[in-house]
């Protein structure tokens, strides 16, 4: 706990703003944030790959605090730190942030989230740090939060709302137990000028969510994207094998059928049994279940005799 205390001190701090040139990088800036990039990429490949709790931990830690002083670089936002593969950085359609997320696997197979996002404030280096506060949010359908009580995720798909209340919509893969997985329809906006998450926009399906959150067997796979040729949010349903098993999340997966939010008047409304035949499938269909993948590169990593 002192340790998480530190690192949310560390990227409060952080969260300052600093002046730098509005220009492009100049080499010796692009030098520099090409070296703490090596140093991210090496470091990302430990906290998702090592075998050791503690070492996953250590490496998570030192990774916090290098990405913060990587992003303390004048310019910075204009680097795209495209070769750092475990963790997702997202810019918004409208370029005014980016988001950054990332998890750590605990020793009992469920998943601590880490984030920042980074605004691109036209003359100053802002971040905000997301302090993952899922394990204590008793209704995360239903409540409002900041960064600071983040229902933690890590992101791959940013929808932009335009209208009189503009927001942004987050799709993300949330992992959870060693039995079931999560994914949430997350809503990020801004109010006086501070992220807030959590808006009731979407209705239907016997109540009004905030967010939504799904669950679903750790075996299983659960397709989740934004579908911009229908305006929609598209998923699988998801399904107990049996009756009883309907109050154990943990036994559902998808039953070939699709549900899906359909934004009209800055708000999504729910429709059941879409019809899927004629959607286009773009290459962003879901994201890569980082645990699997994790496995994967491990086992890829030659052992020593």
């Amino acid at each position: 706990m002192k340790k998480i205390l530190v690192l949310i001190l560390f990227l409060s701090a952080c969260s300052a703003s600093m002046l730098y040139a509005q220009k492009f990088n100049t080499p010796d800036e692009l030098n520099s944030l090409r070296r703490y990039q090596d140093s991210l990429k090496k470091l990302g490949h430990q906290m998702i790959n090592n075998e050791s709790d503690v070492e996953r931990k250590n490496a998570n830690y030192t990774f916090i605090r290098t990405l913060v002083s990587a992003l303390r670089v004048p310019n910075s936002y204009a680097f795209s730190f495209d070769s750092l593969k475990t963790l997702s950085i997202l810019r918004s359609p409208d370029n005014k942030f980016r988001v950054f997320s990332w998890f750590v696997m605990n020793e009992d197979g469920s998943y601590r989230f880490y984030g920042t996002l980074q605004m691109n404030t036209g003359g100053k280096l802002q971040l905000y740090p997301l302090e993952d506060y899922s394990a204590l949010l008793k209704s995360p359908e239903d409540s409002v939060t900041d960064n600071h009580k983040w229902y933690g995720a890590q992101y791959y798909k940013i929808v932009q709302v335009s209208g009189p209340n503009p927001y942004y919509v987050l799709l993300g893969w949330k992992g959870h137990t060693v039995k079931s997985t999560k994914k949430v329809i997350e809503v990020l906006f801004f109010k006086s000028g501070q992220p807030q998450f959590g808006l009731p926009v979407f209705t239907g399906n016997k109540k009004i969510r905030y967010r939504v959150v799904f669950e679903y067997s750790r075996q299983a796979s659960m397709l989740l994207r934004h579908v911009p040729e229908i305006n929609s949010i598209v998923f699988d349903h998801l399904s107990p094998p049996d009756y009883k098993f309907k109050t154990q999340p943990e036994t559902y997966g998808p039953d070939l059928t699709y549900d899906g939010y359909k934004l009209l008047n800055g708000k999504w409304q729910y429709k059941d049994n879409l019809d899927m035949r004629n959607v286009p499938a773009p290459a962003d269909v879901d994201i890569v279940d980082p645990k699997i993948q994790a496995v994967k590169d491990r086992n890829s990593v030659p052992r020593k005799n």
